[in-house]
């Protein structure tokens, strides 16, 4: 992707160096089983808030380590994805335009360790996150080596596909989707409501695509790209992941999609770049 020397947003809230406050717990504390399903929930920007409902902390003022000088590697990790979000904000305002609505920016913030925001108390082991409490983006640029290393999804664009997709889920803030999949989960059980939550998730993964294919109309991607956002799609899908965590993969528990489901309606995106394309709630998938 053809970054380098470019604008970034002015839409970056840097909270590295910061505590968002004591520790974590998810109903008395999180071992690692609890650890590896929280992943599986929230990677690439599950609603944290259904699972932060009862996070306590023992503060809640931020606190401030000094001035945070990170590493050359994670400052140019910084000014990638500030040139990322920018290049989103520049798209959806002009597909939001087309459509006769408007878009509104969303934050994204840095943090490093863990982080509180308007769904609770958060830390990185929960990968990149969207809370549409206060409509944030949520990254610990630490992520990005594990998605190099544990995921075996290396490259920039693959990269750039983490912070399309949490920009997918405030696409779908807008429009109001997310509320209405939000309310369903007070009617329906654990198995039937991951349903929705699947959908809901492909459906970030096709505006993620969308937001791909207006990049590729800019002569921005360059000879690979495509596909390194494919093999990350791939690797965060909900069967990947659980055979890496458990040894067996469990249907019912699936909240993102399959590694072919999120493949597929990346690509979708990419081919489209339409915002009607991408209802992922009618039909099968």
């Amino acid at each position: 992707m053809q970054w380098k020397g470019r604008k970034g947003s002015r839409n970056v809230e840097d909270r590295r160096g910061q505590s968002g406050g004591g520790g974590m717990m998810l109903g008395g504390g999180l071992g690692v089983g609890g650890i590896v399903i929280v992943i599986i929930v929230m990677l690439l920007g599950g609603n944290p808030g259904s699972l932060l409902n009862g996070v306590t902390s023992t503060t809640t003022q931020t606190q401030t380590a000094g001035n945070y000088q990170g590493t050359a590697e994670e400052e140019e990790l910084a000014d990638f994805v500030s040139v990322v979000l920018a290049d989103t904000e520049e798209v959806w305002e002009d597909v939001f335009r087309e459509n006769g609505m408007t878009y509104r920016n969303p934050k994204l913030v840095l943090f490093t360790d863990s982080v509180q925001s308007a769904c609770g108390t958060a830390s990185s082991a929960v990968g990149p996150f969207y809370c549409p409490g206060d409509e944030k983006l949520y990254i610990d640029l630490s992520f990005y080596d594990e998605l190099k290393q544990r995921f075996q999804a290396p490259g920039d664009f693959a990269m750039a596909y983490v912070v399309a997709h949490e920009v997918g889920h405030h696409v779908q803030k807008l429009l109001g989707t997310s509320d209405k999949v939000d309310r369903l989960r007070r009617t329906l059980s654990e198995t039937e409501y991951n349903k929705y939550s699947v959908r809901l998730e492909l459906q970030a993964d096709y505006y993620a695509g969308v937001w791909a294919h207006y990049e590729q109309g800019r002569n921005l991607l360059e000879e690979g790209d495509l596909e390194e956002a494919l093999t990350a799609a791939s690797a965060v899908g909900d069967d990947s992941i659980q055979l890496r965590s458990r040894g067996h993969v469990v249907p019912d528990s699936f909240t993102h999609g399959t590694s072919e489901q999120r493949k597929s309606w990346f690509y979708k995106g990419f081919q489209s770049g339409t915002i009607e394309g991408g209802d992922t709630f009618g039909g099968s998938l």
